[in-house]
């Protein structure tokens, strides 16, 4: 069973296995009134199978691909629950890319999902789409008590690596970023860390921060620079072991190659009131 804490009406599971904890990570699924939000990782399906046994699933929440968050669609497709999945989220579901080994080790191989899920009509929750992170990333909007599913919109204020620019794109995530924190949300619920207190000035630094970093970044592009030296003057450096065991997946260098890849676009900002 994995580790569980309540919230009033929601009640978050952490799951972990030895492999995931030897690098630093776990992840965390939601249930709220009966809809659980994300599957958790393949390797930890085991975990899954409990809170599917003790607790009452009407269905399930995919917010995006990534295997710690849908690695399980097969599982629950195959039990029978229905499951609301975007159609590019769905796509990738059927035909898993290909992992780095450190993703591999962490989380364990996705297995492909053929099938078509039965369809969850959503009884009381808004899925929003909120690119960024990734492509058909989304987060869970539960208007009634102005609650967020963030999945992976959150991660901290100040994070400074990501994913090659092919698969996030940094200016995309400031606007999702600042049209969820728009929302006016009294809690914030992200997939690696837990409840965030303060979650409107949460996201609004976070924005803040990834705004002024790309005009950093923008700004050396236009002097001319490349991406090692950009990386050493906006970030002070690589985080050389992040860059190492990731073998440069999860690297400062692709925060930067995604500014570059989007260099002269802006950033859209929700209109006040």
């Amino acid at each position: 069973m994995p580790r569980s804490e309540r919230h009033g009406d929601v009640l978050r599971f952490t799951f972990e296995t030895r492999t995931s904890r030897s690098m630093g990570f776990d992840v965390s699924t939601y249930l709220v009134r009966g809809t659980l939000v994300d599957t958790g990782f393949h390797d930890a399906r085991r975990q899954l199978f409990a809170v599917l046994r003790t607790h009452r699933v009407d269905g399930v929440i995919v917010t995006h691909h990534h295997e710690d968050h849908a690695g399980n669609v097969d599982v629950v497709a195959r039990r029978g629950y229905p499951v609301w999945i975007a159609p590019e989220t769905l796509a990738h579901v059927r035909q898993p890319a290909p992992i780095g080994w450190y993703r591999r080790w962490c989380w364990g191989a996705q297995p492909a999902y053929l099938g078509t899920p039965r369809p969850y009509p959503l009884p009381d929750l808004e899925v929003i789409h909120a690119p960024g992170h990734a492509h058909d990333h989304h987060v869970v909007w539960d208007a009634s008590t102005g609650t967020v599913f963030g999945a992976d919109l959150y991660l901290g204020v100040k994070v400074k690596v990501s994913h090659p620019g092919e698969r996030e794109d940094v200016r995309a995530q400031v606007a999702s970023i600042r049209a969820v924190a728009a929302l006016g949300p009294q809690r914030l619920f992200c997939a690696h860390r837990g409840l965030v207190p303060n979650p409107v000035a949460q996201l609004t630094a976070k924005a803040d921060w990834m705004e002024e970093t790309i005009a950093a970044i923008d700004a050396r592009i236009d002097e001319g620079l490349d991406d090692g030296a950009i990386v050493r003057r906006v970030f002070g450096g690589e985080d050389r072991w992040m860059a190492f065991i990731t073998r440069g997946d999860y690297a400062r260098r692709n925060f930067v190659a995604s500014v570059r890849r989007t260099h002269g676009a802006t950033i859209w900002h929700p209109r006040a009131g």
